[in-house]
């Protein structure tokens, strides 16, 4: 018995998985091969990338030690936050445990560089729901709109693509920041490359080139050889629980930019006048590095299942975004699913695959932050990793699910087949 008939024997004997679903999903993952190997290609110069900043920097074992309290003299957490500076060609980086969220980073950032009177533009349309609390578009506590910050919004051309004459119209001369969302969030459309994202800098910088052009850059480090920064972006924010992390890192966001845009963000993360020179990192240090190292290739194994899910999906007749040719710019894969019932079931279906709470039947609930009710699926060995195998979706129409992440294509190809399983359940005829 060959290695791949003892792995369909697996799947079939302990995982349950029906002999159609894995006949159907092999023809699938032969059609995706060569885009496999373009994804590699990525990976390993992302690879050399981050392998030259931990070198370059003389990375040591004394950098792994730990601290507590104030965190002065923090060699570790300073080194790495070089090594980050390095990897996304930028003049400084902010990279701490304290930032418990991609949102919590944004967060920082903006109240950081935002004063009473600036404004703010959005020119990707709404930002994330988590976000929107932050800006104050919901009435929130303690928000940017409660400390006098504007707050303004071009939407996307149908198409998905920038309104050049409605982002000329609504810059003023008090407008601040510009704000650029590269993943899709919860929308229908594409996710940006870095190349469509240097568009949108130069554009603005053409106007007046003192705005700072901030990218939320969650769910898209390492997909591409190159980052927003080396687009021109004064600031790339994001979460180490997604792509940076590699998986490892327990906590943490970064904000990697301008020497002016990091510093002004550390005095909001601390105290004025402390900033960076604060800040234990506890004695997880050797994982956020660590996981730094490991993200070019987890992030190709990601981006893999997600190939992988489009052509599953797409194949059976589902609306797919991206298609499975098309070039990605983030980890995530939207697949419309038409129900409430398909997107509880493919939910359920990611779970069952997950190495930790797969005994575990998600249900949608209404979750902090959110304007619908909420499903998530995401038996992670860290709370709310999404580079870890997981799948969400608000349950309202077109009843589009967003799935992300996969620490190894095997553990991504798992969770394909299992929503897929479980969607035949309640689908008979899909297969």
């Amino acid at each position: 018995m060959g290695a791949n008939d003892k792995a369909d024997e697996i799947l079939s004997a302990h995982f349950g998985i029906d002999a159609r679903v894995i006949r159907f999903c092999q023809a699938a993952e032969e059609n995706v091969s060569a885009r496999f190997a373009a994804i590699d290609a990525v990976a390993e110069a992302n690879q050399y990338k981050v392998l030259h900043a931990m070198q370059h920097n003389k990375l040591s074992d004394i950098h792994f030690a730990a601290t507590t309290g104030y965190g002065y003299n923090d060699l570790g957490r300073d080194t790495l936050e070089r090594i980050y500076a390095d990897v996304f060609h930028t003049e400084a980086a902010l990279v701490r445990p304290q930032m418990i969220s991609g949102t919590h980073a944004l967060t920082t950032a903006l109240f950081g560089n935002l004063r009473y009177g600036d404004e703010m533009l959005s020119i990707t349309g709404a930002p994330y729901d988590t976000l929107q609390g932050v800006i104050g578009m919901r009435e929130t506590p303690g928000s940017l709109a409660e400390h006098g910050i504007v707050y303004k919004q071009a939407e996307l051309r149908p198409d998905g693509t920038p309104d050049w004459d409605e982002i000329a119209r609504l810059v003023s001369p008090k407008t601040k920041l510009v704000a650029i969302q590269r993943s899709k969030g919860y929308a229908w459309r594409h996710s940006f490359a870095v190349a469509e994202i240097g568009e949108m800098v130069q554009f603005v910088k053409n106007i007046r080139k003192d705005i700072i052009v901030m990218v939320d850059n969650c769910y898209g480090e390492f997909t591409e050889v190159l980052e927003p920064s080396d687009a021109g972006a004064d600031m790339v924010v994001g979460s180490l629980i997604k792509n940076p992390g590699g998986g490892l890192a327990p906590v943490g966001g970064y904000i990697a930019g301008t020497e002016e845009c990091v510093a002004n963000a550390s005095f909001r993360l601390a105290p004025p006048g402390m900033g960076r020179e604060v800040g234990p990192t506890l004695g997880i240090t050797p994982a956020l590095t660590q996981g730094l190292f490991l993200a070019p290739t987890v992030v190709a194994s990601a981006l893999k299942g997600a190939v992988f899910a489009s052509e599953v999906f797409g194949r059976l007749g589902f609306a797919v975004l991206p298609g499975v040719d098309e070039p990605r710019a983030d980890i995530v894969q939207a697949i419309r699913l038409n129900t409430a019932e398909n997107v509880i079931a493919f939910c359920r279906g990611i779970q069952s695959a997950a190495p930790v709470d797969s005994f575990v039947a998600p249900e949608p609930w209404d979750m902090p932050g959110y304007d619908s009710q909420v499903i998530m699926a995401a038996g992670a060995f860290v709370q709310g990793s999404s580079i870890e195998l997981s799948a969400d979706a608000p349950i309202l129409p077109p009843y589009i699910v967003y799935l992300q992440g996969g620490l190894t294509w095997f553990h991504a190809k798992m969770g394909v087949l299992c929503a897929l399983s479980a969607l035949l359940e309640k689908n008979p005829g899909l297969l």
